[in-house]
């Protein structure tokens, strides 16, 4: 066998569906993980200046954004070795099939199993990802409608002529209690707040995460097509294989048969 027919076959059993999605649900989970951890450093440095100043007010929601960024410490590794368990998992039954078509051997029990689990593993990570793809988009809306009051104010066409009257009051989102002072910024405090680097950065990384979080469910939905059809071309060749061993059973028999009914004509 030369080369170019060696680096044929090792192409021809590159799981290919299982290696795009692993790029994908990495890059997604990279990019979650990664903006949504600066984000919320830079909400929770951004409240800490403006919007409270009393610790005591926004103790909680330090204690919360910290626990989220453990959170994602804890996803960002999970994926890591799920998403390589899967692309593994690729190449085991992309082989397993080829080898099973060629007749070199059969597919186990056990190893349906782990494909079948691995099908329910990822359909509930799916529906996880799920909640946390609408729920990374909380945070894009209402630094939104914030970015949008500050560009309101800015605009010559709305012509605004007592800008101190608009105001973001971040008490009535839940964020802070409602005794936190000041709790809002208005006028020119508003604008600001909006010019700050924290805002700014924050915005965007909101976004990314959030696109990122979309991307990794995506991916999910792609591992879990991928697993299902792996599930049924093992279970339909398993099938097969059973038939042929019943059929070659039959045929041994009738041949068996056969033989015996000749040997008793010429004795």
């Amino acid at each position: 066998m030369g080369c170019f027919e060696c680096c044929i076959k090792c192409l021809g059993g590159v799981p290919y569906a299982s290696l795009v999605a692993t790029i994908l649900c990495f890059s997604g989970v990279a990019l979650f993980c990664g903006c949504g951890h600066v984000a919320l450093t830079g909400t929770l440095t951004m409240l800490e200046n403006h919007f409270s100043q009393m610790t005591t007010d926004h103790a909680t929601l330090t204690i919360v954004i910290q626990t989220m960024q453990y959170v994602i410490y804890g996803i960002a590794s999970f994926f890591f070795v799920y998403g390589i368990i899967l692309l593994a998992e690729g190449f085991y039954t992309t082989s397993a099939v080829k080898k099973e078509l060629q007749s070199q051997f059969k597919t186990t029990v056990c190893g349906r199993c782990i494909t079948a689990t691995f099908v329910f593993l990822t359909y509930i990570l799916g529906l996880a990802f799920l909640g946390i793809f609408g729920f990374s988009a909380i945070p894009v809306f209402l630094f939104y409608n914030m970015w949008t009051t500050c560009a309101a104010m800015k605009s010559p066409i709305a012509n605004i002529t007592d800008p101190d009257s608009i105001c973001v009051d971040v008490r009535q989102y839940g964020i802070i209690p409602w005794n936190a002072t000041p709790g809002k910024a208005c006028g020119s405090t508003l604008g600001d707040i909006c010019s700050t680097s924290e805002f700014y950065l924050s915005f965007h990384l909101y976004i990314v995460a959030c696109a990122g979080a979309g991307a990794t469910l995506i991916a999910l939905i792609h591992y879990l097509m991928i697993l299902s059809a792996n599930w049924a071309y093992l279970r339909s060749s398993c099938n097969q294989n059973e038939y042929q061993d019943i059929k070659t059973k039959d045929d041994d028999a009738e041949e068996g048969g056969s033989k015996e009914g000749l040997n008793s004509s010429y004795s």
